[in-house]
């Protein structure tokens, strides 16, 4: 009797204690996660905190590994011959290593360049199972059809776009030359980089993105252009194009200028394409200007179309600060723990936000612009920015303010038009 008490004693003690690891289980995983969740989002907000250090010594050795990848025959690509045999392609310099991507300047025929892979080795980017076996006679059709299924499945995992036959047919080679099999490899490398698909998509569409002029390998190049930064006055180097004096009249031109192609790019991205382009990180850095002051977007990893915007957004919540994807934010609705795939901010207003303030936010009395206007400016781009002011419903209220931007930095240049006659 006493044994079997005893025994009853330790079921329920083992019961107890199995409850409890199983509790402390969870909460050990709950509490894991969290860190984990926390540490990825510290590394996407703050790349810089893991980045490799940025040498000549180690971008060379990449390039070199490019070309002898070229040499034996398992890539390709138009710019492959410039930078491997011909001399036309010369490196200049490592700009950042960031989370594995590569990015460096080079010249190309004369011309300042960036080559940009997402990944140091064209291996480390998963072959295209079609190429895997051998070539098979007869086989091309099939291998045509399989092939547009795999691309539209990356440019739907990459975008969240479903596009035509035609527009897809453009982003594989034509012509089944003895260069076929390593110029598909290449561009199956290349297709899986989110910026190379959006940028060749946009390709003769827009004037505020970068086109891509040609790629070897898994490396794909574009426009040089500076980049904006903070520690600039006016966010973006000039290059003597506004002259005079840091508040005169040329610099006021240049930003009202600046900030006119901003609002072009805000509408551009907004209406011009079949789903709207969301900018979830917007800084200098991120931008660069023409010399006739076109804003250019040269780093998109960060932008999504409409489908693919929803999907990020719509994740689990306990509140509205765990729907805030850098600087696309949406709303968590409690009754079911779930953000909201619509965005409830604008480009338009965190454009104003960390652009519009830093140029509008006081009064210059060295400028060239009345104070009247300039006071203006500043209420009309609090009211853009401020989430909580008279713009709080950002999507409602962007097309109100939008014109009323334009309508006074147009009354700016007319104001700078006429103190320079």
């Amino acid at each position: 009797m006493a044994r079997a008490a005893g025994a009853r004693g330790r079921t329920r003690w083992r019961g107890r204690c199995g409850r409890c690891g199983r509790g402390a289980l969870l909460a050990c995983a709950a509490w894991t996660a969290g860190w984990v969740l926390a540490a990825a989002l510290l590394l996407r907000a703050h790349p810089g905190v893991l980045s490799e250090r940025c040498t000549d010594e180690k971008s060379r050795r990449i390039l070199a590994a490019l070309c002898q990848d070229y040499e034996g025959g398992a890539l390709a690509g138009d710019l492959c011959e410039d930078l491997c045999a011909a001399g036309r392609l010369r490196y200049r310099r490592c700009l950042y290593y960031e989370r594995g991507k590569k990015v460096l300047q080079a010249d190309w025929r004369g011309r300042p360049v960036i080559l940009k892979s997402k990944e140091e080795a064209f291996a480390s980017f998963p072959p295209l199972s079609l190429l895997e076996g051998p070539a098979e006679e007869g086989g091309q059709d099939v291998l045509e059809a399989e092939l547009l299924l795999l691309v539209a499945g990356e440019v739907r995992s990459a975008l969240g776009l479903e596009l035509s036959r035609s527009r897809l047919g453009a982003l594989w080679p034509r012509g089944r030359g003895p260069r076929w099999r390593r110029q598909l490899a290449s561009l199956w490398a290349l297709l899986q980089q989110e910026e190379f698909v959006l940028l060749s998509l946009l390709r003769d569409l827009s004037r505020h993105a970068l086109p891509v002029l040609g790629s070897c390998g898994h490396f794909y190049a574009v426009e040089y252009l500076a980049a904006g930064s903070p520690r600039h006055r006016a966010l973006f180097p000039l290059d003597g194009a506004a002259g005079g004096s840091p508040g005169g009249r040329g610099q006021a031109k240049a930003i009202s200028d600046m900030a006119l192609s901003f609002l072009d790019m805000v509408s551009h991205f907004d209406n011009d394409f079949s789903h709207r382009l969301h900018l979830c990180d917007v800084k200098p850095e991120n931008f660069a200007i023409r010399s006739d002051f076109t804003v250019v977007a040269i780093d998109v990893d960060m932008a999504f179309f409409e489908p693919k915007m929803r999907e990020i957004l719509e994740q689990n919540c306990t509140g509205d600060e765990d729907c805030n994807f850098f600087d696309c934010f949406s709303k968590c609705d409690l009754r079911v723990n779930k953000c909201g795939a619509q965005r409830v901010n604008s480009n338009l207003q965190v454009v104003c936000d960390k652009i519009f303030r830093h140029w509008f936010s006081s009064t210059l009395k060295s400028s060239a612009i009345s104070f009247q206007l300039q006071r203006q400016l500043r209420e009309a781009v609090r009211e853009c920015a401020d989430p909580g002011g008279p713009a709080g419903d950002p999507q409602r209220a962007a097309p109100k303010v939008f014109w009323k931007l334009q309508r006074l930095l147009q009354a700016s240049l007319r104001e700078l038009q006429e103190a320079g006659k």
